[in-house]
């Protein structure tokens, strides 16, 4: 199964590092679960309000070619 991460940091209270984390632990994740990730689009300081991120939408717009069937994150939230 090939999988894509998406990660991301608010530019309130988190860091840099906080990417590096979750991007080791969805790797992990992925070899449990026998995924092939096959790249990553992350988000620098931009907030979750909106999906007008970057690279949220490339990752929107990589779907329509059909390369990837999961796409991991680190964490949900609920508003």
């Amino acid at each position: 199964m090939n999988a894509v991460i998406y990660a991301r940091y608010s530019s309130s209270g988190q860091r840099e590092e906080s990417i590096e984390g979750r991007l080791r632990e969805s790797n992990e994740y992925a070899v449990r679960h026998s995924m092939t990730i096959i790249t990553s689009f992350i988000d620098h300081a931009v907030s979750a309000e909106t999906d007008n991120r970057p690279e949220f939408q490339r990752m929107i717009g990589e779907n329509a070619k059909k390369q990837f069937d999961v796409v991991l994150v680190w964490k949900l939230t609920t508003p």
